[in-house]
């Protein structure tokens, strides 16, 4: 089947099997290996990518149900050379550890921060649900997020 995506800005037209994910069209047909497939159930987050303006997990959605969307990953939060905000709140803050689950915590964090550009502790906790870290007690994912909060609303 032929789809068309539009993935970071660029739209991209493939031949795709019905039954490929979101996830593994964008790492093995685009070569965007920022999204990562940790589980493919949904239940790590590892996978979260944007789906017009919406925080998906990829692995659990078929390629073919994004035809004509558009699609934003880890790849596309950057401008050029230039961290986003909360990119580089993540590396400021230590956010990380293995950075397994950092590109999906970046793009949830991006959907919590959309939604509310102010949130309590409490909240980011909340709305971080359903992503895992392995590496880490959350305290500087959370961190960072607050970091990150506090430099866009400047």
């Amino acid at each position: 089947m032929q789809i068309t995506i539009t993935v970071n800005g660029k739209p991209h037209t493939h031949e795709v099997e019905p039954r490929t994910s979101l996830a593994l069209f964008l790492r093995e047909t685009l070569d965007l290996t920022g999204t990562h497939i940790g589980c493919d159930t949904s239940s790590c987050g590892a996978c979260t990518v944007h789906l017009d303006g919406a925080a998906v997990k990829s692995c659990t959605l078929l390629a073919v149900q994004a035809d004509g969307l558009k699609v934003t990953t880890i790849e596309g939060m950057a401008n050029g050379n230039e961290m986003h905000p909360i990119q580089a709140a993540f590396k400021e803050h230590h956010g990380l550890q293995c950075g397994f689950c950092t590109p999906g915590m970046v793009m949830t964090a991006a959907n919590i921060l959309k939604e509310n550009p102010a949130p309590s502790e409490d909240e980011i906790r909340h709305g971080l649900e359903g992503n895992f870290c392995r590496c880490t007690g959350y305290h500087n994912i959370v961190k960072s997020i607050q970091h990150a909060a506090g430099t866009l609303n400047a």
